[in-house]
This record gives structure tokens, C-alpha cells and sequence, in this order.
């Protein structure tokens, strides 16, 4: 199934991305009502949970969201979740099989990189949008403007260890489309409410 978005269009949907590790299926449709709601509808949905590919099925029906499915190691992986309803993919990493598999398979793919080599294999097989990840423990935002000097072609969404009060220094960055957060989705007791309104929050960030 070819991917109705490319990743340039996933990433220029909202300035923050939530990166979502959900634990139960029930709490799926909550969540993703919130977030879209509050303006954030591309939503990844990490693969490190049980629940995760019904999580992808659960959210993708509500309207305005736009679900894909982030901690994608391998092509098995990233066919269980397209089967699942993705329509985006997000990696930790860059592999020569994943990148491979992704590409045939025509969805839009945002590999994760943190140093030149990742970045020029990507560039390689003709990708252009990247993940920059671990964004804080990598060197944070001087060690990507360093990247993106050489690499002015590549536009990043940084993700990991990102906050409501840092993002803004990152999206100020014309290479920068998008950062990935975990901080719209706080960890607890579902509250609706207030994923909403960290959503509105974050929607509003400019870039």
C-alpha cells in the first residue's frame, strides 16, 4: 500500500509530533481525540508496548489523525504496522534493510540519525528528511546546526529529551520542520483535558 502523504507533509502537519508509548488499547481513542483536538494530529505510536498495533488501529479511526508508528527496527516490524493502519514510519536508526523496506514500500519514512554517516547513507538511498535521535544526549542543537551545515539539503526532526520549554529553540531553525515530544502525553492517570490543552500549547509553537 502506497503511503497517501509523503514525510515532508507529515512533518509540516503540526510543529510537534507526540510520541505516544501506550500501554492500553482503551486509553488509545482518548488520547488521539485529545491530541487532534488540541491540533496535533500526526501521531506516533511507539512499538514498545503490547497494545501498540491495536493502539494504530483504535487511533486511526479517529477523524483528522494521521497515525503512524515510531521504534520501527525492522521490515517485519514496519509491515505489521502498515498492516495496522500506519501511514508513517519513524526509526531509531538507519538500517540498509529498513530504509530499503520502507522505500518499497512507498510509505513515508523518517529514519533516525545522529552523525554524518547516518545521515550520507540515508542521503544514499535518496531519503532527505531525517530524525535527529537522541537529540539532547547527541549533542543537542549545536551539534545539529553542525550537521546541517554540510547537509543543507536535509530538513530533521529532532526527538528525545525535547521539553515544552526547549522546543522552541529548535524550531527556530529553518532546517528543522518538526520536533518529536513525549511531554503532550504526560505519564499517569489519563487526562484528556489536559493532553488537550498541552496540545493547544505545543500547536502554537512557532516555526
Amino acid at each position: 500500500m502506497m503511503s497517501d502523504l509523503t514525510v515532508a507533509q507529515v512533518m509540516e502537519l503540526a510543529p510537534v509530533i507526540p510520541v505516544l508509548v501506550v500501554e492500553r488499547v482503551e486509553d488509545a481513542l482518548p488520547i488521539a481525540q485529545a491530541l487532534v483536538k488540541g491540533g496535533l494530529p500526526a501521531l506516533e505510536v511507539t512499538l514498545r508496548t503490547p497494545a501498540a498495533l491495536d493502539v494504530i488501529r483504535e487511533m486511526s479511526k479517529v477523524e483528522g489523525a494521521v497515525v503512524g508508528a515510531g521504534t520501527v527496527l525492522n521490515a517485519a516490524q514496519l509491515d505489521a504496522a502498515m498492516e495496522a493502519g500506519a501511514r508513517f514510519a519513524v526509526s531509531p536508526g538507519l538500517t540498509e534493510g529498513l530504509g530499503k523496506a520502507a522505500i518499497a514500500a512507498g510509505i513515508a519514512f523518517l529514519p533516525g540519525t545522529a552523525t554524518a554517516a547516518d545521515i550520507m547513507r540515508g542521503m544514499d538511498m535518496g531519503l532527505t528528511h531525517f530524525k535527529f535521535f537522541p537529540a539532547e544526549t547527541s549533542g543537542g542543537l549545536p551539534a545539529l546546526r553542525a550537521l546541517a551545515g554540510p547537509f543543507h539539503t536535509a530538513r530533521f526532526c529532532p526527538t528525545g529529551g525535547i521539553t515544552a520549554e526547549s522546543a522552541p529553540r529548535w524550531l527556530a531553525e529553518p532546517f528543522i520542520k518538526c520536533v518529536g515530544g513525549s511531554w503532550v502525553v504526560p505519564k499517569g492517570p489519563l487526562a484528556p483535558a489536559k493532553i488537550e490543552a498541552l496540545a493547544r500549547e505545543a500547536a502554537a509553537l512557532p516555526r
